[in-house]
């Protein structure tokens, strides 16, 4: 079998329209590359007819050069595990990744591999002239300035799907809750050589939007998981203790303020609400350390043990 050279994955769920339109792009992008390629498509439980579009499209496939796969999930498990599972039955030395709904442009694609081709790791789309709603490109901007200036990382467009990585660069590595859209930080984290560059916004013309604005809450939410387990993930303890400790220190001082009112003052105790506040601090710290301790079992257990997906595979065809 010769050596494939690009994998493309392309989650969807509900595209019945935009599918074989984006496959025929595809095709023409991918007939351009001279070495062996494969497209994935993921389902992640369509219900509207979109399997059987894109079926009827891609059965037409005459180049012997392009495998086309399609990956069927047993339930709408959301668009992280389809990238999961899409990254999973990958082959390629390369992994290019892009939404089904048309706003990705596929000819991006060749000038993001020529990048990879230089000496980067990966490379990133940053939709910089983005065709949404105004509301929606100004929440999202603000959202990814914070997290340029609270986490330091380079990137403009976090929630730009379009990016080209080369495939060593995921090993081993797990996505949960929403955090395909962190792809480009967890690189950047791992050390990786991370590119970003501007690519092609294109207006949704059919199919409706599968986001809402609490994806902003839940990035932010998977970038603070993230970054605990990329600074912490082996070592929680050491997070949990310092608070721990912390606790306690801050209620060694309350606890002298209490004896000095009671000898030299006559205020007892449980008048004294500094006794509370001390308790409290006390209690805190030691369930912090508990904690710690626990999470430390938790952690060890998870790395000497088989890890699982978060998806289920229904079925995989080769066409």
């Amino acid at each position: 079998m010769p050596k494939i050279y690009l994998s493309i994955i392309v989650p969807f769920y509900n595209e019945v329209s935009n599918l074989p339109v984006l496959n025929k792009e595809l095709l023409k992008v991918v007939a351009a590359i001279k070495s062996k390629c494969e497209i994935i498509y993921v389902d992640d439980a369509s219900t509207d007819g979109s399997v059987y579009s894109l079926v009827k499209d891609i059965k037409n496939n005459g180049n012997k050069k392009i495998d086309i796969k399609l990956i069927s999930l047993r339930k709408n498990f959301g668009q992280t595990a389809a990238i999961s599972a899409g990254i999973d039955y990958a082959n390629g030395e390369i992994v290019a990744i892009l939404d089904a709904d048309l706003q990705n442009d596929p000819t991006d694609l060749i000038v993001m591999i020529g990048k990879l081709e230089i000496g980067f790791d990966a490379v990133v789309g940053w939709r910089r002239n983005r065709q949404d709603g105004s509301s929606r490109v100004l929440l999202s901007k603000v959202a990814n300035w914070l997290i340029r200036i609270i986490f330091k990382t380079p990137f403009h467009d976090l929630g730009c799907s379009l990016k080209v990585i080369k495939r060593n660069f995921l090993k081993d590595t797990r996505f949960y809750g929403e955090s395909h859209r962190l792809i480009s930080i967890l690189l950047f984290w791992k050390g990786a050589a991370v590119e970003e560059v501007i690519v092609n916004h294109r207006k949704r013309l059919t199919g409706q939007s599968k986001y809402g604005y609490s994806r902003i809450i839940k990035l932010i939410l998977d970038l603070v998981t993230s970054k605990f387990l990329s600074a912490y993930g082996t070592k929680p303890a050491y997070v949990f203790g310092t608070f721990g400790i912390l606790s306690i220190f801050v209620s060694i001082p309350l606890m002298g303020m209490v004896l000095y009112d009671k000898f030299y003052h006559g205020v007892y105790v449980h008048k004294n609400p500094l006794f509370l506040i001390a308790s409290f601090l006390i209690l805190l710290g030691i369930q912090f350390l508990l904690m710690g301790l626990l999470a430390e079992l938790i952690v060890r257990t998870y790395f000497e043990t088989q890890k699982k997906t978060t998806y289920e595979i229904k079925n995989t065809k080769v066409y």
